[in-house]
């Protein structure tokens, strides 16, 4: 069992940070010329600065100690090799063969699962150039320009994040729509601005069952077929499912139905054919470059050794935070508008896979797991929520994203940007102390009194921790990175935490109790037991409905 009162490295940990805790970044650059220099790392076209974090070599190999004695080289072993590491669902996690490029042999119960995924890619890649070059039209022999693809959680996030991340790439023709909440509002704006001649559904269900993806697809169906008949759907709707029968039952010819399997989960699954959306966008070439940096990433992660292991290091150092100083969230704030759904696709990454309380062996955990991860476009959210960054009572660790060369190098636009990002990470860690206010406002010609009076208020603390991802450029390989890089370390802490950071049964409770309470707002089922604010609320919401 692991707890963390009986780990040595856990136990060195804690001894490590009652005489490091309070010790300030300033001096820690101030007394090391080399620091910055000393936790960077470079990977092909992405440089990571994670020097401004409150470590230094101690506190480092402490934490390397645990990865160690928790077995993280082992465990990552174990998910190359095909080892069935979700252990409560019993199965393989092998998004990683999605884009094994080298095409080296991944078994799960003795079968080498590349084949499959070889012939779905190449499925993938012929459907996405006969829409792009119009040899796939719909009912009317009109192209296919209007692509939407109808999911939810991982159908949904994943593909969304990475083709409005990609538009630069996009096919001059083709636009991408998304419809995932159950919400009516999120269909009638899709439908509203889209015509039937020239739309391409895509479902994204592996049983075609989901309830909010189906009811969504049954709606775009009718708006189909009144406007262009039943005839019109086998043209107008594909598959990304593993049912066969309801898919066909649907209208939708099986043979435009891709495979995808129970070893990837929703959440790492825009690499297999949930990604059949941004193949369409941006074609297949872009599509493969992007599955290339992520194997690239991969291939990193599987053997680069702990001390320059960039996901690795990355949980390390949210470990650091999480179960040490007790700070139990963190930004993303990717400097760039493509990335603006970045931290929404991340927030399922993370908070999916490592929201657990129970330990693999079936204990409940006596340390922290999950943080909470929130985010947004900078410099938009330099003006919502980064008062309190700088001033606020809660510590926020924050990953900072920026590419140094932008896809619309408009006037000086770009050069304000990356000066705003490095200013933020500056200023996060340098702070102000209050006879820095005080000089600065003697400069500016205050009074004495006012100096008094304001100092406290414009003096910052700083001390607050931040690392700087540096693209050279947002393309489908360094997106692929990227996301692949966040994946990892992502496992690494659950490794750490040893928790099962694949299966996500929390979000499972509150679906089933809404289809109990479904029939009662239709009228169709009465007497179900509820506490009694559900009940007044049903009712409640019935009366008004009436």
């Amino acid at each position: 069992m692991f707890g963390k009162k009986n780990t040595k490295a856990w136990n060195q940990l804690e001894s490590v940070y009652k005489h490091f805790k309070d010790t300030q970044m300033r001096d820690l650059f101030a007394s090391d010329a080399n620091r910055a220099e000393k936790y960077s790392l470079q990977l092909e076209n992405m440089f990571v600065d994670y020097s401004k974090n409150r470590i230094d070599d101690e506190v480092m190999t402490s934490l390397f100690g645990l990865a160690r004695e928790r077995g993280v080289e082992e465990k990552i072993q174990d998910m190359f090799s095909g080892k069935k590491i979700n252990k409560t669902e019993n199965r393989a996690v092998l998004h990683i063969a999605l884009r094994n490029r080298q095409d080296t042999p991944i078994y799960v119960d003795g079968r080498d699962v590349m084949p499959q995924i070889n012939e779905t890619l190449e499925k993938i890649k012929d459907f996405s150039e006969k829409v792009r070059l119009g040899r796939f039209l719909g009912y009317t022999g009109k192209k296919l320009t209007n692509i939407v693809n109808i999911g939810i959680g991982g159908s949904d996030l994943g593909p969304f994040m990475a083709t409005e991340a990609l538009r630069p790439y996009w096919a001059k023709d083709i636009k991408c729509y998304f419809i995932s909440n159950i919400d009516g509002t999120s269909c009638a704006e899709v439908l509203n601005n889209i015509d039937p001649e020239t739309t391409l559904f895509i479902v994204a269900s592996k049983t075609f069952t989901t309830i909010e993806t189906l009811t969504n697809a049954k709606t775009c169906r009718k708006w189909l077929v009144d406007a262009l008949g039943e005839h019109a759907v086998s043209k107008h709707f594909v598959a990304l499912s593993t049912n066969k029968e309801e898919v066909e039952k649907f209208g939708i010819n099986p043979e435009n139905m891709f495979q995808f399997w129970d070893f990837v989960g929703g959440r790492y699954s825009m690499w297999s054919a949930i990604g059949l959306i941004i193949a369409i966008a941006v074609g297949y070439k872009n599509f493969e470059r992007m599955l290339e940096g992520a194997n690239a990433m991969d291939r990193h992660f599987a053997t680069a050794d702990l001390e320059h292991n960039i996901p690795v290091i990355l949980a390390l150092i949210g470990i650091w935070y999480n179960n040490f100083y007790d700070i139990h969230r963190y930004g993303v704030i990717p400097y760039d508008q493509y990335l603006q759904y970045l931290p929404a696709y991340l927030q399922q990454l993370d908070m999916e896979s490592n929201g657990k309380t129970v330990t693999l062996d079936g204990k409940y955990v006596d340390y922290a797991t999950g943080p909470v991860l929130f985010g947004g476009a900078g410099t938009n959210v330099q003006h919502s929520f980064f008062q309190l960054l700088h001033q606020g009572s809660e510590i926020v660790p924050i990953d900072f994203i920026i590419p140094a060369i932008s896809h619309n190098e408009i006037g000086n636009h770009h050069q304000i940007l990356v000066a705003n990002v490095l200013a933020q990470g500056e200023a996060l860690m340098q702070g102000k102390t209050e006879e820095e206010a005080a000089l600065e406002m003697q400069k500016a010609g205050k009074s004495e009194a006012e100096i008094n009076r304001l100092k406290k208020f414009k003096s910052f603390s700083g001390n607050r921790p931040s690392t700087t991802i540096v693209l050279r450029k947002l393309d489908p390989y360094t997106l692929g990175m990227l996301v692949a890089m966040y994946e990892h370390k992502v496992y690494t802490q659950g490794v750490i935490w040893n928790i099962n950071s694949f299966d996500q049964f929390g979000v499972e409770l509150g679906k089933k109790l809404a289809l109990n309470i479904l029939p009662e707002l239709e009228g169709t089922a009465f007497g179900v037991e509820h506490d009694s604010s559900t009940t007044g609320l049903i009712n409640h919401i019935k009366r008004i409905r009436k």
